[in-house]
């Protein structure tokens, strides 16, 4: 346990330091956009989600002006910037530090001790991005609600709801946990629950049309290079066939070439239909008496998967999602959690390597970080496929039939 917890405070400064130090300014998130909302939001001006629209669910803003307020003692000693950056790491670090101890626990097992080895391996290949994005807030919601499904269902599906309030992600452990686990009306009704009342506080802040804003500002966006559908393109973009563009908008490298709109707008509907046959299976997998331990971590860490692989969006940190479903795996069946959790950690190395500290030359459209991306985009599309193959394999207990 202590050497554990030396690990994590350890791995904890390490990337935390890193992010001051990579190229390609992988801080760039927290202090460009989260600090100059929050402090939008504070002194009377525009309220992201609210007044205007936003690429996040309204409840991402809570961890960006909780990190403002703890930033506030900091600001005369070194300046606004560096007090939120500071402020962030010490946010992510403490959610970081609470689940850690709930996952441990009193008396820890030998899966969560593996467990907790595998997420300290994974933040510390991934890097600084695994902190500094406000995804990092929700990987430790995530992987509390998840160990709570058993015991605390409600308190379980609350979390998780809540966490899909901040970034979407979460809402496949939702979906997961109401197919997989015998608790499911009343996940269902408690995390109904909770989004009728964050819509409601939504309206009584004055938020209207702009409350699912950040599901209809998705629909304009183009296809950003790191993502999975985006790799033929980067290899155009080597002999001039493509470009990569900038989009002021929504403040992203994308796409640009012929084919690429068509591209981006099946992702979405491909998604939706691939989550849909996950779903249907898991259901029937689960109503022919699949034990929830078995059933609940492949379907989730393969709808996770999903939201990645048919995303028009590549961003780096979206590998952190892939972390709290392995977690959850570790514990409740180790024994078949080895390869996706590999996985897992090559895919953080690989995204690492990309970005920051190649990012510069991939935007330059040079061979190595094509390759290094391409050969992680495939490792994802083959970590859906182990997780599709998990999840079909799961084993059934059909009632027993007697011979008169």
């Amino acid at each position: 346990m202590v050497a554990l917890w030396s690990a994590f405070v350890v791995v904890h400064v390490v990337i935390a330091a890193a992010g001051w130090l990579y190229p390609s300014q992988p801080m760039g998130d927290v202090v460009l956009v989260y600090e100059p909302w929050s402090t939008a939001a504070l002194s009377g001006g525009a309220i992201v989600g609210i007044t205007e629209p936003w690429v996040y669910p309204q409840l991402a803003l809570v961890p960006m002006l909780v990190a403002k307020v703890l930033s506030t003692p900091l600001i005369a000693a070194m300046g606004a910037s560096e007090a939120y950056l500071i402020a962030w790491a010490v946010l992510v670090t403490v959610l970081d530090a609470i689940a850690f101890a709930v996952l441990l626990g009193r008396a820890s097992s030998r899966p969560r001790r593996a467990a907790a080895w595998f997420w300290v391996a994974a933040l510390l290949l991934l890097g600084p991005i695994a902190m500094y994005r406000i995804d990092a807030v929700t990987v430790p919601i995530a992987v509390i609600g998840g160990l709570w499904l058993v015991r605390r269902p409600a308190t379980a599906a609350a979390l998780l709801t809540i966490g899909a309030w901040i970034k979407i992600w979460p809402g496949a452990l939702v979906l997961a946990a109401v197919v997989a686990t015998t608790s499911r009306m009343r996940m269902l009704l408690t995390a109904a629950a909770v989004s009728a009342g964050v819509v409601a506080l939504l309206f009584l802040l004055g938020a209207d049309t702009e409350i699912f804003g950040f599901l209809t500002e998705q629909t304009g966006r183009g296809l950003q290079i790191e993502a999975v559908a985006a790799t033929p393109f980067l290899w155009l973009a080597v002999s001039g066939a493509a470009r990569i563009e900038y989009s002021f908008d929504i403040l992203t490298f994308q796409i640009g070439a012929q084919g690429a709109d068509a591209v981006s707008a099946v992702l979405t509907p491909l998604m939706v239909v691939l989550v849909v046959v996950l779903t249907a299976i898991g259901s029937l997998k689960a109503a022919r008496g699949a034990p929830s331990a078995r059933l609940f971590p492949p379907l989730a860490l393969s709808l996770v998967t999903t939201l990645i692989v048919m995303n028009k969006v590549g961003s780096p940190q979206f590998q952190t999602w892939l972390i709290a479903p392995v977690i959850l795996w570790f514990v409740l069946d180790r024994a078949r959690v080895v390869g996706p959790a590999v996985l897992v950690l090559a895919l953080c190395a690989l995204t690492c390597l990309v970005y920051p500290l190649s990012y510069d030359a991939l935007l330059r459209a040079e061979l190595l970080p094509i390759v290094i991306l391409t050969a992680r985009n495939a490792l994802l599309v083959v970590l859906l496929a182990v997780g599709i193959r998990a999840v079909v394999g799961v084993p059934t207990h059909r009632p027993s039939t007697t011979r008169e």
